[in-house]
């Protein structure tokens, strides 16, 4: 498996749209953690640790 870097979302900016909601009225640490409890969920669904951390390259150097 290889990590999929080109627009994959069915609806980009449904998903933006949630993911904003998702934050609403949370103070900066419980979003920090929602973030990390959503990173550790979707790298589970992933499952491969060559693709994760292909992108864990990509987002650290990251312009």
């Amino acid at each position: 498996m290889e990590l999929k870097a080109d627009l994959n979302l069915e609806a980009p900016d449904d998903f933006y749209q949630a993911l904003i909601e998702a934050h609403r009225d949370l103070s900066t640490d419980r979003s920090h953690a929602m973030n990390a409890r959503l990173v550790l969920l979707l790298s589970n669904h992933i499952g491969s640790m060559k693709v994760l951390q292909e992108a864990l390259d990509r987002a650290r150097n990251a312009a």
